[in-house]
C-alpha cells in the first residue's frame, strides 16, 4: 500500500511543480496559485482554470471548473460510508476527494482497510500537490509544460494500474469498455469535461437485467445434436 502512494505522491509532486510554474509563467499571481491548489484540489481543473485565466475568460474558467470537478459527485457517493461517520470527518474527507484517491481506495476491501487507504492516499496527494505547486511558484517558469517530460502521463497510468484488477468482473469490464467508447467518441466533439461526464453512463449496463446483458446462447444443446445426427 505506502509503495502505491509514494509513487502517486513523487507524481503529484511533479506535476503540482509544473502547475504552479504554469500559472506564474501566465501571469498568475504565485498566492493564487497556491491558494488554487489548497482550496480546490484538482489537477484537470486548475490547468483549464489557468488557460482560461490567461486568455481573459475568469467566468469561463469558473464553469469549466465545476463542470470538470462533477464527477466528484459521484465519488463522495460511492464514499460515503468510507470517508467516516461524523460531519467532521466528511468535511475534511471530501476536501482530499480526488481520482487517484477513490481509485486507490475503491481497490481495497470495504471496511477499515479501505477507509485507511483513502485517508493515507489522501493526505499524501494533498501535501505532495500543495507543495510541489508552492515550489513551482518558487521556481517560476524554469520547469515549463509537463507534457514535455511525460509528467502528464503519470497519473492516467497509475489508475489504469489500480483499476485493472477490477476488469476481471464481465459486468465491470463491459460498463467500463462502453464509457470509455463513449469518452473516446465525444471527446472531439464536445468541450473538455462533458467526455468524463458522460462516459458515467456506462454504469447503467450494471443496473440491467443479467438476462439483458448477455446475448443470447446460440449453442445447440449436445442431446439435440446427437438426436438430429441419429434421424
Amino acid at each position: 500500500m505506502w509503495q502505491g502512494v509514494g509513487a502517486m505522491s513523487l507524481a503529484a509532486a511533479a506535476i503540482g511543480v509544473s502547475f504552479g510554474a504554469i500559472a506564474v509563467a501566465a501571469g498568475i499571481p504565485g498566492w493564487l496559485a497556491i491558494a488554487m491548489s489548497v482550496f480546490i484540489h484538482a489537477g484537470g481543473s486548475q490547468f483549464l482554470a489557468v488557460g482560461m485565466l490567461a486568455a481573459g475568460s475568469p467566468f469561463a474558467a469558473v464553469f469549466a471548473g465545476l463542470l470538470l470537478n462533477a464527477r466528484h459527485l459521484p465519488f463522495g457517493l460511492a464514499l460515503r460510508d468510507t470517508v467516516g461517520e461524523g460531519w467532521w470527518a466528511r468535511l475534511i474527507g471530501s476536501q482530499l476527494i480526488s481520482d487517484e484517491s477513490v481509485a486507490f481506495a475503491m481497490g481495497q476491501p470495504q471496511g477499515a482497510r479501505r477507509r485507511r487507504a483513502f485517508w493515507m492516499c489522501g493526505v499524501a496527494l494533498t501535501f505532495a500537490w500543495d507543495g510541489g505547486t508552492a515550489l513551482g511558484v518558487l521556481l517560476g517558469g524554469v520547469v515549463g509544460d509537463p507534457a514535455v517530460y511525460g509528467l502528464d502521463t503519470a497519473f492516467p497510468a497509475g489508475l489504469l494500474a489500480l483499476v485493472v484488477p477490477s476488469l476481471r468482473d464481465r459486468d465491470t469490464r463491459d460498463a467500463a469498455l462502453a464509457g470509455a467508447a463513449l469518452a473516446l467518441v465525444t471527446t472531439p466533439l464536445l468541450p473538455a469535461g462533458i467526455p468524463v461526464l458522460l462516459s458515467l453512463s456506462g454504469l447503467l449496463l450494471l443496473v440491467l437485467p443479467p438476462a439483458a446483458r448477455r446475448a443470447p446462447d446460440r449453442t445447440v444443446p449436445r442431446e439435440r445434436t446427437e438426436e438430429t445426427w441419429s434421424r
